[in-house]
């Protein structure tokens, strides 16, 4: 999920967003590929730091998007695909973001093993050099697992500083902190710590319930590439 379902939400936001004066004429598709130390989504490593393989398929036209998302490295929930649609644009140094995705783990064993098992509504805002995010979930397989996820980022030159809050209606409440640094367009590194927990629920890869999460610091290598 993740792509923080999730940054990758964020990602594919930038990357696709047009100026509302000035829309997109012709339809155009992309793909990429990219490899991380470990799967990390929102503060909490997913991968117990096993390296984390992904792949998206984009098509856009006129501000409108669709992506397919396909990740492995979560060791809990097995193989994640994403499907995710959208509407992006930009006017001056505004922007924003609205899309629905769609979360699936065909062969974790898991509830949300169908389309339409576990899906977010996300907007996105920025505003120069800031950004906020606000992550809805609006279906969750068993319907008792409510939650929302908030964002609020900076960037400045290479450097990025994200805080996240997760909280959920049963009392699954976590706050993280990342810092990432991008070499160039394809490397980047990210520093990621869990600075506040109350009640959680969730644990760190092995998807089980009932135990506090790790609030290690974390450190993640990424390298993504496009495919032409």
């Amino acid at each position: 999920m993740k792509f923080s379902k999730k940054i990758l939400a964020g990602a594919v936001a930038a990357s696709l967003a047009v100026s509302a004066f000035a829309p997109m004429a012709n339809a155009e598709i992309s793909a990429s590929a990219g490899v991380a130390s470990t799967y990390l989504w929102r503060g909490l490593d997913l991968g117990s730091g096993t390296p984390a393989v992904s792949g998206d398929l984009s098509y856009s036209a006129g501000g409108f998007y669709t992506t397919l998302w396909g990740s492995s490295g979560d060791t809990g929930a097995g193989t994640e695909w994403d499907l995710g649609a959208g509407y992006g644009g930009s006017a001056g140094m505004f922007s924003y973001d609205v899309s629905v995705w769609n979360y699936m783990y065909p062969n974790g064993g898991t509830m949300e093993d169908q389309y339409g098992d576990l899906t977010e509504v996300i907007v996105a805002l920025g505003l120069g050099p800031v950004s906020f995010s606000w992550y809805e979930n609006i279906a969750t397989e068993g319907g008792d697992e409510s939650y929302r996820y908030f964002t609020l980022g900076y960037a400045t030159g290479p450097f990025s500083f994200m805080i996240g809050s997760h909280t959920g209606d049963d009392s699954t409440e976590f706050t993280h902190l990342d810092i990432s640094y991008a070499y160039n367009d394809n490397l980047s590194f990210t520093f990621s710590q869990v600075v506040d927990q109350d009640e959680v629920l969730l644990a760190d890869g092995d998807g089980v319930k009932g135990k506090s999460i790790d609030d290690d610091l974390k450190f993640v290598v990424s390298y993504s590439l496009p495919i032409e």
